[in-house]
């Protein structure tokens, strides 16, 4: 794929953070981006990769009327010898291509976008920080451009991918994180757009992630939406809990995001030889496990985070303290074994980390 690349001017280039033990999440993007565009008459074209800058649609866009918008979350590496690795790419453009298809938008060509993902990498590498902990984050997101206020699919979208340095998600970091148990409202539902990494779902947690923020907590843990009774998700993570000696995570049932690291994890926790189970999990089983002693870990997992203890569960009121508080033996374990392999620190049995440079 030929892709047409405008270098930033001088005049046009960021100032790089001085200090990368003070990286945050989110906040800082590096002189370039990606971008591709999409007719249905003729498919994707012009891709392309110029100075970062604002980007122009019309006001009657569809995405800022009937929410075509999907994106993906990845992260790039700093590795032995310079290099630059990336986990898993492949698997998160497979996703973007699960989201738009739910929500009635053209699949991506996953080589092309990955090459153009990779040249901009390239051509931004001074951006990676290699500091431990850190990693450079990529966001690609596609948006609906047709100008036309009637609900249908759009014709037209922008493909785009930014990248910026980044450090821990959470200002805890690895300490765990206090989450508070949503009763009331709800993020998905079965059989609507639970699954997609869309910005709708992101959306409606909203209101009762920063209720709970007032309250003292880092995130919400969702129940389903039908009983209010089984567990789900956290808004940024899927969730697991280890009762009894084995691990637990809520099934692929269409209302939570089929994460990549919580897929890396399950595959992880099965070749170490523990017993690993996708089913329901109601909340008073957890809380029934917390109050006699069995509930010995709980923690999140997410391409920002990789993996988040939780410390504290709180429900109707009362809270439930979770491995005195502290990372447990196996959250531990977990996030050392997946941050090794992709900081290339151990060997990769699994072929997850891609070389780029």
């Amino acid at each position: 794929m030929d892709i047409t690349i405008t270098a930033a001017t001088p005049d046009q280039l960021k100032t790089k953070p001085a200090d990368e033990s003070q990286l945050g999440f989110g906040d800082i993007t590096t002189d370039h981006i990606f971008l591709m565009d999409y007719d249905a008459s003729k498919g994707w074209f012009n891709p392309r990769i110029e100075p970062y800058g604002p980007l122009t649609i019309d006001p009657a866009a569809m995405s800022l009327h009937y929410g075509q918008e999907i994106f993906e979350g990845l992260k790039a590496y700093g590795i032995a010898d310079d290099g630059i690795g990336l986990f898993r790419a492949n698997e998160n453009f497979e996703r973007l291509n699960r989201s738009a298809t739910r929500l009635c938008m053209p699949e991506v060509d996953i080589p092309k976008a990955m090459e153009g993902m990779k040249q901009l990498i390239l051509l931004d590498k001074g951006w990676i920080p290699r500091s431990p902990g850190t990693s450079l984050y990529i966001r690609p997101t596609m948006i609906a451009t047709e100008p036309h206020l009637g609900v249908r699919p759009s014709n037209n979208y922008l493909f785009f991918i930014i990248i910026g340095p980044v450090g821990a998600y959470y200002k805890e970091g690895l300490n765990p994180v206090k989450i508070y148990v949503e009763d009331f409202f709800v993020r998905a539902a079965i059989g609507g757009t639970g699954e997609a990494k869309t910005a709708a779902n992101y959306a409606s947690s909203l209101l009762a992630a920063e209720e709970a923020k007032k309250k003292g907590f880092t995130q919400v843990l969702w129940l389903d939406a039908a009983e209010r009774k089984y567990i789900e998700e956290v808004g940024t993570m899927n969730m697991f809990f280890r009762i009894d000696d084995e691990v637990i995570t809520a099934p692929l049932n269409g209302s939570i995001l089929p994460g990549v690291t919580r897929d890396s994890v399950i595959r992880i926790v099965k070749d170490w030889g523990i017993k690993m189970t996708e089913r329901s999990l109601p909340i008073d089983e957890v809380i029934a496990a917390a109050e006699d002693g069995r509930l010995q870990e709980a923690f999140g997992t997410g391409t920002a985070a990789v993996i988040s203890p939780v410390g504290q569960i709180t429900f109707k009121g009362h809270d439930y303290v979770v491995a005195g508080g502290k990372m447990g033996e196996l959250s531990q374990k977990l996030y050392d074994e997946i941050v090794d392999i992709q900081y290339g620190q151990k060997p990769d049995p699994y072929g997850w980390v891609a070389r780029i440079e």
